[in-house]
């Protein structure tokens, strides 16, 4: 029997468990492929593309089918006394909570775990809903307060350790050779190897647990694992390595990335277009913005005479005159020009500068973004407040352009140079010296480890979308079930596809249009990244929480792969490649999470289960 009377607790508790799924997408999936999108492996956008489809399949297709009603057994069921109300309550109350701190975190670029806020939240109402002697504080068999929150010491550190070995292991078979792009070549099955059986493990033991892989006998595993990371090896030897080969050492520009069917015969393949560098990407961190470059050379030509003759220039230059300033003279000169005649300004204005330089180059774009930065630019708010009529008509032509830009702002952001911080601010300096202690490697050879970074990207998106799904469809669940049966739910409540569909295109959605403001502060925020590092942090991090996986310990997988992004930079060999500033930060925020959304939880759960009111 459905609770009509309660109504309006469901859909506030839907609104919360869509906040709770946007807020997952925007901080937990936006950090996970932060590390991607700083080693430049894969752009902005591809990672938008590549993990709204991950995640959707990994919830769709393999997501929990089932919600734990007690979350991780944190209040015991007998709580409730079977009053399906009261339930719907707490579940709700715990979802506004961990929504709220979440969505504030992320506005102010705090990036935090959207499980441990959940936890903490059920934590909080449990206290206000049996007290604090009801609520399972110690180990509860993995399950209680003491496992969940004993990874958030162990989890960083130990996937450190895991994502340095294998860095240090890229490290000794490649970097420190001589040449050492044929032995990234021809080294890559191994390492792809290394990372089709950890993925193959990620979804056995955290993508796919309705599927039953984990229940299998250890030989079953073993057997799958290994054959699925043999098969990925040797369909890289023949397919990949042939490719890489014509495309990185014999440096043939005619290679397109199609011919990768060809296999062996490309070994055979005469160099059509042979040239002196190969055709890859450049991986630097920091890389010449070529507007600016454009900008000066085009102010440096107009400073050039207009009757300038190469043939006069050379008969002056053989009689002993003096040569006319010549275009790369010209635009030398002007850069040092703007330089010595730019004045210090303050942080707040170079701040402004970045971001009037950002919007500067959206305001150029064709499509949606361009039209909306461009209205948005030239219908300014004039003098007054907003109820001014001229206000008001100028708030209807910005409200198009305002929702626009909303949408499509964070696919355009600049994630990069919002990483590496505004020359002559702190942060610029900081991460500038940072980098200083980083080694650069060849782009030919990061090259060869982009496409495994790749691989492992996008298991692990599918694995979050099958698995860190129940964060929010969990509650949700139950307060549906709650709702339409009138009955508290069980230990567990059925959940229905169209929840999961639902939810998963909500974490998506969070993705594309709020993830930028954690991907800025994470990847090179923290320290260098390339390719065959970022694959490096990706797989340390997949193998903590396997090895958590492994003694039913939860851990949050946004602490793992921070972890082994410290541990990569300290590959360097000195502390001072690691923004510690940043880590401090983000090791705060987590501690923080803890009894701000468990207050928070207890708070209004209290207030409203125990709130004064007229009797009958």
């Amino acid at each position: 029997m459905t609770l009509s009377q309660f109504d309006y607790i469901f859909a506030i508790g839907t609104f919360f468990a869509l906040l709770d799924a946007y807020n997952n997408g925007a901080n937990d999936v936006a950090n996970a492929w932060a590390t991607s999108v700083s080693s430049r492996s894969i752009t902005y956008r591809q990672a938008m593309v590549f993990g709204t489809i991950f995640e959707m399949l990994g919830a769709i297709t393999v997501g929990a089918r089932t919600a734990d009603t007690i979350k991780n057994g944190i209040i015991p069921n007998s709580a409730f006394r079977e009053d399906a109300g009261v339930q719907m309550l707490a579940f709700t109350c715990a979802l506004a909570a961990a929504s709220s701190w979440v969505m504030w975190c992320t506005r102010h670029s705090a990036h935090v775990s959207s499980t441990y806020s959940l936890v903490s939240a059920v934590a909080g109402v449990g206290v206000a809903t049996v007290g604090a002697a009801g609520v399972q504080w110690g180990w509860n068999n993995g399950k209680g307060l003491g496992a969940i929150f004993a990874g958030l010491a162990m989890a960083p550190i130990i996937s450190a350790g895991f994502g340095a070995s294998i860095f240090l292991l890229i490290k000794l078979v490649v970097h420190i050779r001589k040449n050492p792009v044929p032995w990234a070549v021809y080294s890559s099955p191994f390492f792809f190897l290394i990372a089709g059986t950890i993925c193959t493990l990620s979804i056995v033991y955290k993508g796919s647990p309705n599927l039953g892989l984990n229940k299998k006998p250890a030989w079953y595993v073993a057997a799958v694992t290994m054959g699925t990371g043999g098969g990925v090896a040797i369909l890289s030897a023949i397919f990949f390595v042939p490719y890489v080969h014509a495309k990185v050492m014999r440096k043939d520009h005619s290679v397109k990335w199609w011919m990768f069917i060809y296999g062996p015969a490309l070994f055979k393949r005469p160099v059509v277009l042979p040239a002196d560098q190969a055709n890859v990407p450049n991986y630097a961190v920091i890389q010449e913005d070529e507007d600016d470059h454009e900008a000066v050379e085009s102010s440096a030509r107009s400073e050039v005479s207009a009757d300038y003759d190469p043939k006069k220039a050379l008969e002056k230059g053989q009689n002993g005159d003096e040569l006319p300033i010549t275009t790369t003279e010209a635009t030398e000169k002007e850069r040092k020009l703007v330089a010595a005649e730019t004045k210090p300004q303050t942080y707040k204005e170079l701040m402004e500068a970045g971001e009037a330089k950002l919007h500067a180059k959206l305001r150029k774009k064709r499509g949606p973004i361009g039209w909306a930065m461009r209205t948005l630019h030239e219908n300014p708010m004039g003098a007054g407040q907003i109820y001014e009529w001229h206000n008001i008509k100028t708030f209807a032509k910005r409200l198009p352009a305002m929702v626009v830009c909303g949408a499509l702002y964070g696919v355009h952001y600049d994630i990069h140079a919002a990483q590496t911080g505004i020359s002559g601010t702190p942060d610029g300096e900081r991460m500038a010296r940072v980098y200083a202690h980083a080694e650069k490697y060849l782009n030919e050879v990061e090259h060869t480890y982009s496409f495994v970074q790749i691989l492992t990207a996008c298991t692990a998106s599918f694995a979050h979308g099958a698995n860190d799904i129940g964060n929010s469809v969990g509650p949700w669940a139950v307060i549906y079930s709650a709702w339409s049966t009138g009955d508290a739910a069980k230990s567990q409540a059925p959940v229905p596809i169209w929840q999961l569909a639902v939810l998963s295109a909500t974490i998506s959605l969070g993705l594309l249009t709020y993830g930028y403001n954690i991907m800025k502060v994470m990847g090179n925020k923290i320290t260098y990244h390339s390719p065959s590092r970022g694959c490096s942090m990706e797989m340390g991090a997949a193998i903590t929480v396997l090895v958590f996986s492994q003694y039913s310990l939860p851990v949050s997988t946004s602490m793992c792969i921070t972890g082994a992004t410290v541990g990569v930079g300290l590959c360097n060999g000195t502390f001072k490649a690691v923004n510690w500033q940043r880590v401090g930060l983000l090791a705060l925020s987590w501690v923080a999470t803890i009894p701000v959304a468990g207050t928070l939880g207890g708070v209004i759960m209290g207030l409203f289960l125990n709130a004064p009111h007229f009797s009958s």
